[in-house]
């Protein structure tokens, strides 16, 4: 990518000088008589380096370079300063400009400077790039539905995140917590730091303890080494705490110190450590019922819901399926290298009758599973058909021609599917089937 810049200059002569020098070296070079018409420039393209004269005719060079690294950060700035004028370019420094120039002193310093001014605001607008990619995949965007119940939530989420309030979010197994957990942090002013997920449920009470705080070298046996828990590697960023239901008292009442004095102890430790860390918690039970039932630490309820979020399930959204079901059909086409994927009409009608007590999970399952399933033809399309979705979304499908009753012909059926999937490969359809090859040959001979 070449390099833009943009030179502010009343002085004609000098600036088309200037820019001549500047595109003998390769640089795409843009020219302003005055500040306004500069920043009209910067609003229209991406500008890597400013080079402003101190003495403008409408503002200040030094009132301009700090307007400029406000309004585009990524933006490098070298001012040019006359003999007289030296304290300016110190003060325009101060403001956030990269360097000054003084006017036909500095003629063999230019190139250089502005080649390392060039390189650095390079590499911010990498930064930027990358994060806009990631905000793309794991921000409000990527969180696909258009129904009142999602869109509720997303706006809630939205006005939430760019706040530093600890967040729970609640709603049953595979709404996508964890989802806007990841879009909450990318909208929230901690996006450049890390986000670190663990599912409190997943571990016991003692390892459990150790991923989250960390330990000390000699804290228990296997402990041959100091380690940092998941609250030091999140310390400027976010925690999500996945099924905080699940966590043991007595590390609630750890995690509890955590959102009072911003502190906790290690494992072994007796000294606290500090940290500067937002809490997004999830759970799919009701936390405040588990606190009456002295199952869960009230107090702790108390602290994780300031600001809750329920998520709804798919069967309160069922408008949205036909678009959740294409996105993750397009999504496993690539993966499995199949080129047009078409999604039969009566296959999402289907989809939209289940009860999805599994929710978005259980749907990109079931997505996943008929895509693998399903035949490619000749022109290189692939269509996902009811025949391809699980026997208890199929709904009477074999059902509807009385010869199709008998369970010979469902066995049958079953079996070619099975093929179908193993590529003919009878070997693996007869592991599958969890029968023996000779069974299966027998069966096919039928």
């Amino acid at each position: 990518m070449v390099a833009t810049i943009l030179l502010i200059d009343d002085e004609s002569r000098l600036r088309q000088l200037l820019a001549r020098i500047l595109q003998l070296e390769g640089y795409t070079v843009l020219e302003a008589e005055n500040a306004r018409a500069g920043l009209k420039i910067l609003e229209r393209d991406d500008i890597h380096l400013v080079i402003s004269d101190v003495k403008l005719p409408d503002k200040s060079g030094i009132d301009l370079s700090a307007q400029i690294k406000q309004l585009y950060p990524a933006t490098e700035i070298i001012v040019l300063t006359a003999y007289g004028t030296i304290a300016d370019g110190v003060t325009a420094i101060k403001n956030g400009a990269f360097d000054y120039i003084t006017k036909g002193d500095d003629n063999d310093r230019i190139i250089p400077l502005v080649s390392r001014a060039v390189e650095k605001a390079s590499l911010q607008f990498r930064i930027k790039q990358l994060e806009q990619r990631v905000g793309q995949r794991y921000g409000f965007d990527s969180i696909i539905g258009h129904s009142k119940s999602i869109q509720q939530a997303i706006g809630l989420a939205r006005k939430v995140a760019v706040t530093d309030t600890t967040v729970l979010l609640t709603g049953e197994t595979g709404t996508g917590k964890e989802v806007f957990a990841q879009a909450i942090h990318q909208a929230s002013p901690r996006r450049t730091g890390p986000f670190v997920a663990i599912n409190c449920g997943a571990l016991g009470k003692d390892i459990l303890e150790s991923e989250l705080f960390g330990h000390r070298a000699g804290a228990f046996t296997g402990a041959s080494r100091d380690q940092k828990g998941l609250f030091a590697e999140a310390d400027k960023g976010s925690i999500f705490l996945d099924e905080i239901g699940e966590m043991p008292l007595d590390l609630q009442a750890k995690l509890l110190r955590v959102l009072e004095a911003h502190e906790f102890l290690r494992v072994g430790d007796t000294k606290p450590t500090k940290t500067d860390v937002r809490v997004i918690a999830a759970t799919n039970r009701s936390l405040e019922e588990e606190a009456n039932a002295n199952q869960f630490r009230l107090d702790l309820y108390y602290r994780l819901s300031v600001f809750s979020i329920e998520l709804p399930p798919l069967r309160d959204r069922r408008d949205d399926i036909p678009t959740l079901a294409n996105q993750f059909a397009q999504q496993e086409a690539i993966k499995v290298g199949k080129r047009t994927i078409r999604l039969a009409p009566d296959f999402v009608q289907k989809l939209q009758q289940h009860a999805w007590k599994g929710n978005i999970r259980e749907l990109k399952n079931v997505i996943e599973r008929a895509v693998i399933l399903a035949d490619t033809h000749d022109d290189g399309t692939t269509e996902l058909t009811p025949d391809l979705l699980p026997y208890d979304m199929q709904d009477g499908t074999f059902f509807n021609n009385p010869t199709a009753m008998d369970l010979a012909t469902v066995e049958q059926q079953h079996i070619r599917r099975v093929l179908r999937y193993t590529n003919g490969n009878k070997a693996e359809a007869a592991r599958l089937l969890d029968i023996g090859l000779t069974t299966l040959y027998r069966k096919l001979g039928e």
